[in-house]
């Protein structure tokens, strides 16, 4: 297996920029969902960048294989919650849209990148 430098992917690096934009966001919700859905959210989108990077030191790509795999249910929770965002009025259906282009994209892309580790 070719071991990955994660900082050197770009499903990595989107992924750092979707957990910044994910805590902008949820600064704007209430208070009262600090320790609710912001927090759910927050740890959803750090896990999604985190699962790529913690896979790239795995023995084989069998191994890293299965950390992208929790990569992508991180990615399909947080556009779960992102839609229970929307549902609570706690963002409009522009900000939507904008967050949920960028999980749509990582999803598409750690779907792609595990097609290319040859399993």
């Amino acid at each position: 297996m070719k071991k990955h430098n994660f900082k050197n992917l770009k499903i990595w690096q989107d992924g750092i920029k979707l957990v910044s934009e994910t805590y902008k966001m949820t600064k704007t919700f209430p208070k009262f969902e600090m320790y609710g859905l912001s927090n759910q959210m927050n740890r959803c989108s750090v896990s999604i960048p985190s699962n790529i990077a913690e896979g790239s030191s795995k023995s084989s790509n069998k191994y890293f294989n299965k950390y992208l795999e929790d990569s992508l249910g991180s990615a399909f929770e947080l556009e779960t919650q992102l839609i229970v965002a929307l549902n609570e009025g706690y963002i409009n259906k522009k900000e939507f849209k904008v967050l949920e282009e960028k999980i749509l994209k990582i999803q598409r892309m750690i779907s792609g990148f595990q097609e290319n580790l040859g399993l």
